[in-house]
């Protein structure tokens, strides 16, 4: 019984190797398996392993696939999208174990529990959008697994300031409570508040610059959020390829709700759609300081084309 328990941890805790992977140095294996160990010894003796292996063969597993960002730019659509392939197995909820310390300090197990059952051909997948931007998680992702496949849904920086702002006004509106116009946030002094942390957020080249010290670009996927919403098919289909996935969504599966002004999802002839929090109308906003968040991003975008070689559509 003992060796069958033992086995049981071993296969839960060995994350699934992905084709492709980079090659590391010993010395780089054996740091990241101690770490894998201490993050462990947190939760082994909780006894709780049994209740990641289902009598059916599927078992929990460490994500193989983590979408880590970015903030209002698409990452439910996303995951929702991606989750139409029958090879994936998707977390239901943002599990931030990377980049809050109360769940980090729980160790690998407790993030293991997290996750769906799957099956040994499936890909378990995780989405926490502010990976992208929390300067902690790059090292803590490759210390679990370096081989690991990444996805980064991006949209224009400025419609990216003001979904954020209206996540956050319609939070407090159902609540009850007043919150301030968004020119409060983006005017200071007469000028653009750069302070603002939507702005920050919005600074794509800063973050990316953090997650390639550790990760090689070809092992990072850059989603295009502004086309995912006017054509979804086209980038799904790079993200099958991204992720060695047999192609398996169609056109088919997506169809336009002229109601709700996006595109919803068709699955064995069921539909679905976003939340009614997505696709919310983004407040007015006066042209001038709608030319100024232009202006200050235009730069940083250009530093962002230079440092992943591609370029987007964004003002």
């Amino acid at each position: 019984m003992a060796a069958f328990l033992l086995g049981a941890v071993l296969l839960i805790v060995q994350p699934q190797i992905v084709p492709s992977r980079p090659a590391i140095n010993s010395k780089a294996e054996t740091s990241v398996q101690s770490v894998q160990r201490e993050l462990l010894k947190k939760t082994s003796q909780k006894n709780d392993f049994k209740e990641n292996i289902h009598s059916n063969g599927s078992c929990r597993q460490l994500p193989q696939t983590i979408i880590i960002g970015v903030r209002k730019g698409g990452t439910r659509a996303l995951l929702e999208m991606l989750s139409l392939h029958p090879d994936i197995a998707a977390a239901e909820s943002e599990v931030h174990f990377f980049d809050w310390e109360d769940h980090y300090r729980n160790g690998l197990q407790w993030y293991i529990n997290q996750m769906p059952f799957s099956f040994p051909h499936q890909i378990t997948v995780e989405k926490t959008p502010a990976y992208f931007t929390s300067p902690k998680v790059p090292e803590r992702v490759y210390n679990m697994n370096p081989s690991m496949r990444l996805l980064l849904i991006l949209r224009d920086p400025s419609e990216r300031v003001l979904s954020d702002y209206t996540q956050v006004f319609y939070n407090h509106m159902q609540k009850h409570k007043p919150y301030p116009s968004i020119e409060q946030f983006l005017i200071k002094d007469g000028e653009l508040n750069v302070d603002y942390k939507a702005i920050n957020r919005s600074l794509y080249y800063i973050h990316m610059q953090n997650w390639l010290k550790y990760f090689p670009l070809d092992h990072i996927h850059i989603v295009d959020g502004d086309k995912l919403i006017k054509d979804p098919f086209p980038e799904i289909e790079k993200v099958e390829r991204f992720l060695k996935l047999s192609p398996q969504i169609n056109a088919s599966n997506f169809y336009f709700n002229k109601t709700k002004g996006f595109y919803c999802l068709r699955d064995s002839g069921r539909e679905r759609c976003l939340h009614e929090s997505k696709g919310r109308a983004h407040p007015r906003i006066d042209t001038r300081l709608l030319e100024k968040l232009h202006e200050y991003f235009y730069e940083p975008n250009k530093k962002f084309f230079e440092l992943v070689g591609r370029t987007f559509d964004w003002h």
